[in-house]
């Protein structure tokens, strides 16, 4: 069984927790959050330190207890350090590039693939081979990240493609001749 519910979440200095009804609003140096939270789990709060009590043992409120808890933890973290996923381009002519607010990455096709900016999602392109996807809504910067390296994911023979940063491809023989 995991414990994770009943660990209790810790409020930094400078960030603003507010409940209203299910809606948990977090606002803080980065950004402010808010979220509409399931109705059976309880939330309190004393001296800056939030936890949530679930009403039951019922294996649907156990389950929520640990989701809840996290996706607060998640919204203060995000408010008050940021999420970043960092992707790596790996091909010959593969490359990305900054135009105006579109990224444009060339990844073998014939076309380039645009993307356009997000609300609250800053993507940046330190090298031409790098990616670096930063907000505050650890979400949307997981799925962003994900969307960009759906472009081309890692193939199993050479390596081309675009994975993460810390990702292991594993890799393949090629055929052999008789």
């Amino acid at each position: 069984m995991s414990r994770v519910g009943l660990k209790p979440v810790e409020i930094p200095e400078g960030v603003e927790l507010k409940l209203d009804n299910n809606t948990v609003t977090v606002k803080g140096p980065k950004g402010e959050l808010s979220r509409e939270l399931h109705p059976d789990m309880k939330i309190n709060i004393e001296d800056n330190v939030l936890t949530v009590e679930r009403p039951s043992d019922h294996k649907e409120h156990r389950a929520l207890h640990g989701t809840t808890r996290s996706l607060i933890n998640n919204m203060v973290i995000g408010v008050s350090k940021g999420f970043e996923k960092s992707l790596e381009i790996i091909g010959v002519g593969y490359r990305a590039q900054k135009q105006g607010d579109k990224t444009v990455i060339n990844a073998g096709y014939s076309h380039p693939v645009e993307l356009e900016a997000i609300d609250g999602i800053e993507i940046e392109v330190p090298k031409n081979t790098q990616i670096t996807v930063k907000g505050i809504d650890k979400e949307l910067v997981g799925a962003i990240a994900a969307n960009i390296r759906a472009i081309r994911p890692p193939e199993p023979y050479k390596g081309k493609g675009i994975r993460y940063t810390d990702e292991y491809v594993r890799r393949k023989e090629g055929k052999t001749a008789k």
